[in-house]
């Protein structure tokens, strides 16, 4: 009898609180990646081209660009959420939900994955490059052609890195009224002490943590 009162109420909080808050988790962290991957894509690009190995050296613009980048890096999420509150609400229009944690989130993680991009690029064998560049290969075709072909397995990889930390992120964003899982786990299960919902929230992380892992 316990037990069906149990499973119950189980599928009672499942429905109604904790299934609506897996489809806010992921649309936060899908339109985060997104516009991420995208940012970073260019920045990634931007510092590989002007490193002093690159196509075109700026140690200028390199330095203003690995400076930004490093900096906004070591800003923890929930700080840096609660620091561009006036941004968020200029942009957004408001600073609880989902859509408003989608802006802190995109500007923590653009750098997060430029790195990771770039470290993926530098990787690439400059003999190829060199090869391409005596064979008449403009600057473009050798980025597209040679670097970013060439590193398809590092950018996979970093990018399902990046996710799962970002999947984390998302939690943490829930902390400061974003919405999510992390909300759930956060309002309806610890404040509330409802370990139910709580541990529900916990073990479907766990499980979305995992599964990127393995299958990505």
């Amino acid at each position: 009898m316990l037990s069906q009162v149990f499973w119950a109420n189980w599928w009672r909080y499942f429905t109604e609180i904790i299934a609506p808050s897996i489809i806010s988790t992921f649309f936060m962290l899908g339109a985060t990646m997104i516009l991420a991957l995208f940012a970073g894509f260019i920045l990634a690009i931007a510092l590989v081209v002007t490193r002093d190995e690159g196509l075109k050296p700026n140690k200028r613009i390199y330095s203003i660009l690995d400076f930004i980048v490093n900096t906004i890096r070591s800003f923890p999420i929930i700080i840096l959420i609660v620091a561009i509150t006036p941004l968020t609400r200029l942009v957004v229009g408001t600073t609880i939900g989902e859509k408003a944690a989608i802006l802190p989130l995109t500007i923590a993680a653009t750098p997060f994955i430029a790195k990771i991009l770039e470290n993926a690029f530098i990787q690439v064998d400059k003999q190829l490059i060199e090869a391409a560049r005596s064979f008449g290969a403009s600057n473009t075709q050798i980025i597209i052609w040679v670097i970013i072909k060439e590193s398809v397995p590092s950018i996979v990889s970093g990018i399902t890195l990046a996710t799962i930390s970002y999947l984390s992120a998302t939690t943490m964003a829930g902390a400061v009224g974003a919405g999510g899982l992390g909300a759930v786990a956060l309002n309806y299960g610890y404040q509330s002490f409802n370990n139910t919902i709580l541990y529900t929230s916990v073990i479907i992380l766990c499980i979305l943590d995992i599964s990127y892992t393995k299958y990505w």
